[in-house]
């Protein structure tokens, strides 16, 4: 068995190296819809000055 401290020790650095993953769903959320939204205003912008 590993002593305590040890233990405790994994786990606080599990828990601060997927810290930073959690946050960045939001950010890749944020980007994707950004995205988005600046295609559908090409596609606006296409259909507009289209012949």
């Amino acid at each position: 068995m590993m002593p305590k401290n040890l233990m405790r020790t994994l786990t606080l650095l599990a828990l601060l190296g997927v810290a930073p993953l959690l946050g960045a769903c939001h950010t890749t959320a944020g980007a994707g819809e950004d995205i988005s939204h600046a295609g559908k205003a090409i596609e606006h912008s296409a259909e507009k000055h289209a012949p």
